[in-house]
């Protein structure tokens, strides 16, 4: 046996496996990359010769929910931005409303306004310090949340907010609500209101003076509110679009929508 032919072709064996794997490799490199590029563009319809990457898509969206903060946080954290408006007024927690006709009767009735107004002045206040907490909300939003969302319902990113951030939004706002309501004393009046009902001989079910939890579910829904009009405008209103990044992704969606 010729050893020496016979290490050769080992040699020639293992430098055109090296070879192979090498090219078998760089191969599936590439369809790799391609595979990557054809994923990241969103489905279109047919006939449509545009597309939106996942990326855009997900701007198209952070973009939406940004407005739509900026929105709600402009028309609620002013004066009367509650009080003065009737879709978002608060009034006494439902526990509590025995309480204002027991004192209006009594000739309390202003006592009553007064804890009603200094509640939403408190309201109004608080939502001002909302858009860092928002905005950490939605920085979490992830690519896939993103094409999930531009091709659901006219509020399909408030609902995915909603679901996603609500318990860490309480938790956040929490403490912004209750230092609110002692600055405009809407905690002493509140507390003054039902301890004075309280007190009467007559009250056979005592009433919880706690009014922080109630205010921030109250101020959060009515930013809610807010952030799914402002995305409901954003996809029926060409007008509104008002970024390119906008107006390519939500004109992309309202045009497949239509296939």
């Amino acid at each position: 046996m010729d050893f020496f032919k016979l290490g050769r072709y080992f040699e020639n064996y293992k430098k055109t496996d090296l070879m192979i794997r090498t090219y078998f490799i760089a191969f599936i490199f590439t369809i790799g990359l391609l595979s990557c590029d054809t994923l990241a563009k969103l489905p279109t319809g047919t006939g449509s010769t545009s597309s939106v990457t996942q990326f855009e898509a997900a701007q198209g969206i952070k973009q939406a929910l940004d407005k739509g903060v900026d929105a709600g946080v402009a028309l609620l954290n002013k004066p009367d931005g509650f009080f003065g408006n009737e879709a978002y007024k608060l009034f006494l927690p439902p526990d509590a409303q025995k309480v204002v006709t027991t004192l209006q009767n009594l000739g309390m009735g202003s006592m009553v306004d007064r804890a009603v107004l200094q509640i939403n002045r408190a309201a109004e206040d608080a939502v001002g310090y909302a858009r860092p907490i928002f905005a950490d909300a939605i920085k979490q939003m992830t690519i896939a949340d993103a094409i999930n969302i531009i091709k659901g319902p006219s509020d399909a990113a408030t609902q995915y907010f909603k679901q996603k951030t609500t318990d860490k939004l309480v938790a956040a706002f929490t403490p912004v609500i209750k230092g609110s309501l002692e600055k405009f004393s809407a905690t002493k009046y509140y507390s003054e209101l039902i301890n004075t009902y309280n007190n009467f001989p007559t009250t056979l079910k005592k009433i919880n003076p706690d009014l922080t939890n109630y205010v921030v579910n109250q101020a959060i829904g009515a930013l809610f509110d807010q952030i799914a009009k402002e995305e409901a405008n954003i996809r029926a209103n060409p007008v509104a679009r008002t970024t390119d990044i906008l107006k390519k992704v939500f004109g992309w969606a309202a045009k497949s929508s239509n296939y």
